[in-house]
């Protein structure tokens, strides 16, 4: 997904404001865990999101999605935000996080959701780290508590 930075997105300094920002990668992602579900979508959660680098007023924003995992009902998304000038110029990557999308059924119910098939290195990085990164959003939701939390104790302490 593409967008060019307007003056209205942006704060006094010139910067695009976060939530516009969070908005756009809320979007894309929707867009990426709706066409894997074949389904309507909604968001679950967000991982922890850092502005790492400003992105100006003028500035063409891409924000790229993928399909990092499935789980029963859920799918994680694999958001990043690359930023350059309307030449080209200035390219960087000025941010990502990771957001859970619930797959519904007509009734707006939870439904399954096909699987992921993992086919270069770094999406099979992403794939099996998922479930810790799961396990952490359902502690950090109070649907898990830590003493359950199996691959992370396994991740810190089988290695």
């Amino acid at each position: 997904m593409t967008e060019m930075v307007m003056p209205n997105d942006t704060n006094p300094m010139g910067n695009l404001m976060g939530g516009n920002l969070l908005r756009w990668m809320d979007i894309a992602s929707g867009i990426c865990a709706g066409k894997h579900c074949e389904a309507h979508v909604v968001t679950a959660s967000v991982d922890h999101v850092s502005f790492q680098k400003p992105i100006r007023v003028g500035d063409v924003v891409t924000l790229e999605a993928t399909v990092t995992r499935s789980f029963r009902s859920s799918v994680e998304i694999f958001v990043e935000v690359f930023a350059n000038d309307i030449k080209g110029g200035n390219a960087r990557r000025c941010n990502h996080a990771y957001y859970t999308f619930v797959g519904l059924d007509d009734d707006g119910n939870p439904r399954a959701v096909s699987p992921v098939l993992p086919l270069t290195e770094i999406e099979q990085q992403r794939y099996d780290s998922a479930p810790r990164r799961r396990e952490v959003r359902l502690i950090l939701s109070g649907r898990m508590k830590p003493e359950q939390a199996t691959e992370i104790k396994a991740y810190f302490f089988d290695r």
